[in-house]
């Protein structure tokens, strides 16, 4: 007969619960509370918060934190980083001809990925935190769209883009694709060319895109820093190819003039990110900007200034458009003259113009946009699409190994664009170079043909 286990357990139950041990059990449960809160903490990264008080919180993540997106829900993470590409009809290519490999020194596809999207300029936070960008990049990769253009100043760009290349990279691993960013520009007046902030920049991109090195880092709108050489800050600048070269500082022996304080810390900046490409962390640097006069003042001014190398890659943005196509004409120069190694043409849409819904905050005068509008109804597929075939014929592997920088939303305007470039290889373009010139001729009779807005 086993003894009466009652006396045992009520002297268990008087010592467990007795007033003496109830300091013990606080000083416990306070330590397994604060243990827990760390090793979340650990496990999430740094708490940076998206909330309206702090719109920008990418620009307070420091060099070796992580990039996560942290809210009170996880509703960013979760949405974004649980969210695989589907099989779906949506996910998939159409099978058919595949997206040309230039041959061009950094071997990019004959489209670009542009995530300027994936800031809210363009896209509101609801479309960044669906499973909307993870697909649309999926897709690219999918078509052969291997290469992204993004910016330290697209807001959550190189955060939405590192997370989705992350979440993708079973499928496709860090060596199939290139990334493409900028430095330099951090708010629409907030610029910053110091060596230092151009080192910390980088190092920033490469935590928030989570990869160990970047194909190419850009100096972002040059113009804002550089010294300004111009007879006018608007208008057609084509007569800095001819008889206003010398206006524009492109006159033969002026090419290593020093023109101001912005033209050295031009160079300044420039000399860092080479320092950069030494050390391995960037494969390419180079230039971007509006102005097509100073990218190529700028590529002289490097090309001439000592160690008297050329800049690797520019990117013009908005100058290759039904709009204003003026980078068929400076592209030999910036090849030929300044010995540019790759060119790139960016905004085939004009930044929004050439769409149905251009942005509020677009530069363009009321007489371009009444323009724009006007031409909208020539082409039965749209304006968009005409421009988008525009800029597809001149750029490719017969037009110097130019790719061409369209930004995507959604999966159905990957599909369009590829739709388009399969479309244009079948040579039948008639019908569309005669819209086209339609499309010109309202922007010519409107005074905009080959006009460039203030910039810088």
């Amino acid at each position: 007969m086993s003894p009466n286990p009652r006396p045992l357990r009520s002297q268990l139950m008087k010592n467990w619960f007795a007033i003496e041990a109830i300091p013990m059990y606080a000083i416990i449960g306070g330590i397994l509370v604060g243990a827990s809160w760390y090793t979340y903490r650990l496990a999430m990264g740094p708490s940076v918060v998206w909330t309206k008080s702090n719109p920008t919180p990418w620009n307070t993540i420091e060099p070796g934190q992580t990039t996560k997106m942290m809210t009170v829900n996880q509703k960013f993470d979760k949405r974004v980083l649980s969210s695989l590409m589907t099989n779906d009809v949506q996910d998939l290519p159409v099978p058919g001809a595949a997206l040309t490999i230039l041959d061009g020194p950094l071997r990019l596809p004959v489209i670009v990925f542009g995530a300027g999207t994936f800031a809210n300029q363009y896209n509101p936070d609801a479309h960044l935190e669906s499973t909307l960008p993870v697909r649309t990049v999926g897709l690219a990769l999918r078509y052969g769209i291997t290469a992204f253009d993004t910016s330290v100043y697209y807001g959550p760009s190189e955060v939405v883009l590192g997370n989705a290349l992350q979440e993708l990279k079973p499928e496709f691993p860090r060596s199939s694709y290139r990334i493409m960013t900028k430095c330099g520009r951090f708010g629409p007046s907030d610029f910053d060319y110091s060596p230092t902030r151009i080192r910390d920049s980088v190092k920033r991109s490469l935590e928030r895109l989570q990869t160990d090195y970047l194909d190419t880092v850009y100096l972002h709108d040059v113009e804002f820093v550089c010294t300004p050489i111009a007879p006018r800050p608007e208008g057609s600048n084509l007569g800095a190819l001819a008889e206003e070269a010398a206006a524009y500082g492109l006159a033969e022996g002026d090419e290593n003039k020093v023109r101001g304080e912005g033209d050295q810390k031009v160079l300044d900046a420039y000399a860092e990110l080479r320092k950069l490409q030494e050390e391995g962390r960037v494969k390419n640097v180079g230039i971007t900007g509006y102005p097509l006069p100073t990218l190529l003042r700028l590529a002289l001014l490097i090309l001439h200034t000592p160690p008297f190398k050329p800049v690797d890659v520019i990117l013009s943005y908005s100058h290759l458009s039904l709009q204003n196509g003026t980078f068929i004409q400076y592209a030999p120069q910036l090849r030929e003259r300044a010995k540019v190694g790759q060119l790139l043409a960016a905004s085939p849409f004009s930044m929004g113009l050439l769409t149905p819904s251009p942005p509020p905050w677009h530069p363009a005068p009321a007489g371009l946009s009444a323009a724009a509008k006007e031409a909208s109804g020539i082409w039965p597929h749209g304006l968009p699409n005409l421009a988008l075939g525009y800029a597809v014929r001149n750029t490719g592997s017969k037009h110097g190994n130019t790719p061409l920088v369209v930004g995507f939303s959604t999966p159905k305007e990957v599909h369009e664009c590829v739709r388009v470039w399969r479309e244009l290889q079948d040579k039948k373009v008639e019908s569309r170079v005669e819209a086209e010139a339609a499309a010109q001729s309202e922007f010519s009779k409107a005074g905009y043909l080959d006009w460039s807005w203030a910039s810088g």
